[in-house]
């Protein structure tokens, strides 16, 4: 039997080919315990011309197939392992060190093969050095599962659970054997040059997969995430297994739902799952949303996000989505469903016929109750619960968030039922969330210990007893079933500018009245989880310098909290109007609540959503004097915003002079260091902030005063934000909440400025300048807009325009058809137009704004009708 082996090499003078002779098929080897004797044979073949394409078209087809079969010897290697772990007691490190070895090597072979399957597999079938070690990684494969294979007999008795299996290898001799194959893996990746081929694209697919936005901070391995926590051994271990094997159980649901109180722990479970899946190679992407955190605490870039993530897992999809980007640039601006089954479903359904892709691969959801859009959440439940009709690869998703009642709809929409599973967090057995805690907390404590101890002279360190075994049951029965409880007492201990650890530590205990009853409710033990440190801020000072810290606090950590997405120390100061050295010595307090970052430009966070929760909750206004009037908060927030813009706002903020300049050429480094963080922040959110702040007269008479003033500065820097889109929605929203108090003249201005924005909605996201000129010149001569700031146009345009009298009937105008319009039909939720023409097209728009958010080509002639489905 004979197998050419790709990396033939011709010796073009004497025009004949070297072929490698395979070993001795293993299949004829005796059976038993026979040592074989490797001889490497060369055969030359002198009887055939050198032909250089049928030697590459062999070599194509040896390469896949010799890949192939290291994929396969090293799953059967892996399975022997197994084998001899279960029967063979004294020899399991060694035989963990070469299944773990094997794993690794089997995961390169799997990417290998995923190349070769993918639009550059070719290339890669062509490639020599590749050649050469597949060829040589295989050989080696070959000996060590021939050594390892078990004899038919023994296997029979051990299928008896008769303990006959025989380690092959002495305890000297597993280093040889762990380096051989750790060899194989060098020298099949360095052969493939993974980290070239996957990681540096097609230079057209890198730059069209560059258009999609992602969120920051939203990946498990991201910076924002740190220093988050992990799982320590011996903790979660019933929990942990069962997500294992529904991730590699083909029988199980598509998608795993772990649901839990706030504080339980979901994200610690989430991060771990994202990191042993990544491990393993079998995490396609993770997005951990958070409130509070702009791009996490929304869905718009979820699926970006995720797709992206899943082209650097599954290389074969890049070319596919970027296909999708080439035909739609604006993909991630269309609705969450358009973006899912484009980026995401479709690809992979295209790749799904690839014999290398039947494996599992992970997708990791965190905190999806922070989503803040209710809809929203439901939708991506849905749209990630048709996973189940992806069959290679093998995707699963695992999903935590707390059970809100938008997640609990989400999950019991039709579409959804039957296609997941669920499990709650909290009601794990009492005993085992104990032991968890309690393993947490001694491992915390002894950190907290040695560090103290390394930092202080004799007299002054703690004892290695400390803290008494009784303390920490106490702190146990006080925490469960909260590891947030545990994490930010630990973090409290620490704060050494209160006293040493001891000191703190009784602080915590005093609050232990009333715990270890299950009767105790979340809201008690998030008192018990927050209180320490608050209080800690009060200790020995007067009743009247006492309320002057409280009002600090609520004046600086209030607008933390409720933030629409943290800002810096700077931020803050120049938002607030609060020295720095204020802010500073305030949240030097609160370390154990807070995640404040070194340098004062990087933006202060929270470190868990439960802080906030308690100290915004109306329930507990009678009971926590640190509690933040949410509404009020918002209110200050708002006047701050405005006030800073009309302190910061002009006309042409970064400087280009001429008004044809486009957006899009400008640097963003430039627009960034002109517009300051908090103007962003501030041009981006004092709607959100108005609107949560209620009715009140001398908030909208702020509003009527900005507006009549800087409305047209406020749109010409949201444009160079490249946010000129939101400004409808972000008008409209205020619209709704403002119009039902306001005076009548704001009324008709925010009516008014509605019409003028979906008007020039176009111009003003492609020049911003264009507002000063165009845009108002070409607005009717009654309109609010044009009278506000008419006195704004250029002295050089002397010759104005025609324009209408009035506003006419016609809200909007949608371009981008070459011919007649024959049909036009809403979607049944009217947030949707169909048009057809007879340019052979039909375009779906979005009704609010006017955008085209998808065009469908394909027909051969005229499209007479258009209709949505029901």
């Amino acid at each position: 039997r004979w197998v050419e082996l790709t990396a033939a090499e011709p010796d073009l003078q004497l025009g004949i080919t070297w072929l490698p002779v395979p070993h001795y098929p293993a299949s004829l080897l005796p059976d038993g315990d026979c040592q074989p004797i490797y001889v490497d044979v060369y055969l030359v073949i002198s009887d055939r011309k050198y032909d250089p394409e049928a030697q590459a078209m062999a070599e194509a087809l040896g390469t896949a197939g010799t890949v192939l079969a290291i994929a396969e010897l090293s799953a059967k290697i892996g399975s022997y392992c197994v084998e001899y772990c279960q029967a063979v007691k004294n020899a399991r490190n060694d035989i963990e060190r070469i299944r773990v070895e094997i794993d690794s090597l089997q995961g390169i072979a799997s990417n290998a093969l995923e190349l070769l399957e993918g639009p550059r597999g070719a290339q890669l079938k062509a490639s020599r050095r590749l050649a050469v070690a597949v060829r040589g990684a295989e050989s080696r494969l070959k000996r060590l599962e021939i050594e390892l294979r078990p004899s038919s007999a023994r296997q029979a008795l051990s299928r008896m659970r008769i303990r006959a299996l025989k380690w092959p290898f002495k305890s000297k001799e597993i280093e040889g054997v762990v380096k051989d194959i750790e060899q194989c893996t060098r020298t099949l990746s360095i052969g493939l040059q993974l980290d070239i081929v996957v990681g540096v694209l097609d230079i057209d697919e890198k730059l069209a997969l560059d258009k999609l936005p992602t969120a920051p901070g939203a990946s498990y391995d991201s910076q924002a995430e740190e220093l988050s926590a992990t799982c320590l051994p011996d903790t979660r271990v019933e929990l942990l297994q069962k997500i294992r094997a529904w991730a590699n159980d083909p029988t199980s649901q598509a998608v795993f739902w772990l649901k839990g109180m706030a504080g339980t722990g979901k994200s610690t479970v989430s991060r771990t799952v994202a990191q042993e899946m990544a491990e393993h190679r079998q995490l396609g992407a993770s997005f951990f949303f958070k409130r509070g955190e702009a791009d996490r605490s929304n869905a718009s870039k979820v699926f970006t996000t995720i797709a992206l993530q899943l082209v650097s897992h599954l290389p074969m999809l890049a070319q596919h989505v970027k296909e999708v980007i080439d035909a739609e640039p604006r993909i991630y601006d269309k609705r969450l469903q358009d973006q899912f089954e484009k980026l995401i479903f479709e690809p992979l359904l295209k790749v799904q016929q690839s014999p290398c892709n039947n494996r599992y691969v992970t997708i990791v959801v965190d905190a999806l109750d922070e989503c803040e859009q209710d809809d929203h959440i439901k939708t991506v439940v849905r749209l990630l619960c048709r996973v189940k009709d992806i069959r290679s690869p093998r995707l699963k998703v695992f999903i935590t968030s707390r059970p809100e009642l938008p997640v609990r709809l989400g999950f019991s929409q039709d579409a959804v039922k039957g296609t997941y599973d669920d499990f709650l967090l909290h009601e794990i057995p009492q005993s085992i969330v104990e032991h968890d805690i309690s393993a947490f907390l001694q491992h915390e404590l002894e950190k907290i210990r040695a560090d103290y101890n390394s930092d202080v002279p004799g007299d002054r360190q703690l004892p290695p007893t400390w803290p008494d075994q009784s303390d920490i049951k106490t702190l146990v029965l006080m925490a469960v079933p909260l590891f947030i409880f545990a994490a930010t007492t630990c973090r409290f201990l620490t704060q050494r500018r209160f006293g040493d650890p001891r000191h703190q530590l009784r602080q915590v205990l005093e609050y232990k009245t009333g715990t270890g009853s299950s009767e105790v409710d979340l809201q008690s033990k998030l008192e018990l989880t927050y209180q320490p440190a608050l209080e800690q801020q009060l200790t020995e000072l007067s009743p009247f310098d006492q309320e002057k810290v409280i009002e600090q606090f609520r004046r600086i950590v209030g607008p933390i909290v409720i933030l629409k997405s943290p800002l810096s120390t700077t931020a803050l100061e120049n938002l607030l109007g609060i020295p720095r050295h204020v802010i500073d010595g305030r949240l030097d307090m609160l370390h154990s609540v807070l995640s404040i970052p070194q340098s004062s430009t990087s933006p202060v966070r929270l470190l868990h959503l439960s802080f906030r929760d308690f100290l915004v909750d109306p329930k507990q206004q009678s009971r926590n004097r640190f509690w933040v009037d949410e509404r009020r908060t918002h209110r200050q927030l708002a006047a701050k915003c405005l006030a800073l813009l009309k302190q910061s706002l002009h006309e042409d903020m970064c400087d280009l002079r001429a008004p044809a300049t486009l957006r899009a050429t400008v640097d963003v480094q430039k627009i960034n260091n002109d517009l300051s963080p908090e103007v962003q922040y501030a041009c981006l959110h004092w709607t959100y902030h108005t609107e949560q702040a209620g009715a009140s007269e001398s908030l909208a008479s702020d509003v009527d005063e900005f507006l009549r003033s800087h409305f047209l500065h406020w749109l010409e820097t949201l444009s160079l934000m490249g946010k000129a889109y939101d400004s409808l929605s972000l008008l409209k929203s205020l619209q709704s909440k403002l119009t039902m108090s306001c005076e009548s003249e704001l009324r008709e201005f925010l009516s008014d400025a509605a019409r003028f924005i979906r008007l020039n909605l176009f111009a003003i996201d492609a020049a911003p300048l264009q507002l000063y000129s165009s845009a108002i010149v070409f607005a009717p001569h009654e309109s609010i807009v044009r009278k506000t700031f008419e006195g704004r146009v250029p002295s050089w345009i002397l010759l104005r325009p025609h324009a209408d009298m009035n506003w006419d009937q016609c809200l909007q105008k949608f371009q981008g058809h070459s011919e007649w319009v024959s049909s036009v039909a809403f979607s049944h939720d009217s947030t949707l137009v169909a048009s057809a023409s007879r340019d052979k097209t039909v375009r779906i728009w979005y009704a609010d704004t006017g955008e085209c958010t998808q065009e469908l080509k394909g027909h051969s002639s005229s499209v007479n009708s258009v209709a949505f489905s029901h």
